[in-house]
């Protein structure tokens, strides 16, 4: 990677804070992906439970598929040697709420076989309800 060259050059001619601000700033690239990654599972669960919600009934497939977004959710977050966490429960709940609008317009097109817009969608369930209960399932899965 061109950034480890870099910071290699930065230790050898000894500055130091040209190589902090490199890590800072690998750190949050870091993050960022990070974020992403949780972002997209977090979607998929919102999906499913969204789909659970409406259409009052659920599948194998959508308790499999919410199992594995929690357990990636956590997976990603998780860091191997500090054993803290990339993301803090208040980001994890304002990223759970940005993905929403995304997870119901996916929703739509799935739930009672596509027939609902997502506003349409929208309605038939409690928004602040269904993010509760995500988070929910998203603290026990980081227990």
């Amino acid at each position: 990677m061109e950034e480890l060259c870099e910071l290699r050059r930065y230790i050898e001619m000894g500055d130091t804070a040209a190589a902090l601000a490199l890590l800072d700033e690998m750190d949050e690239v870091s993050k960022d992906d990070k974020i992403q990654k949780i972002a997209s599972f977090m979607s998929v669960l919102l999906v499913h439970m969204i789909k659970q919600a409406v259409e009052h009934r659920t599948t194998k497939s959508w308790e499999v598929s919410i199992r594995h977004a929690l357990r990636q959710i956590a997976a990603v977050n998780r860091r191997r040697k500090a054993g803290r966490w990339y993301v803090t429960e208040e980001e994890l709940r304002t990223l759970l709420e940005g993905v929403y609008e995304s997870a119901i317009d996916w929703a739509s097109l799935e739930a009672h076989e596509g027939i609902y817009s997502a506003s349409e969608l929208a309605a038939l369930h409690e928004r602040s309800q269904l993010l509760a209960e995500a988070f929910e399932k998203i603290q026990q899965a980081h227990g």
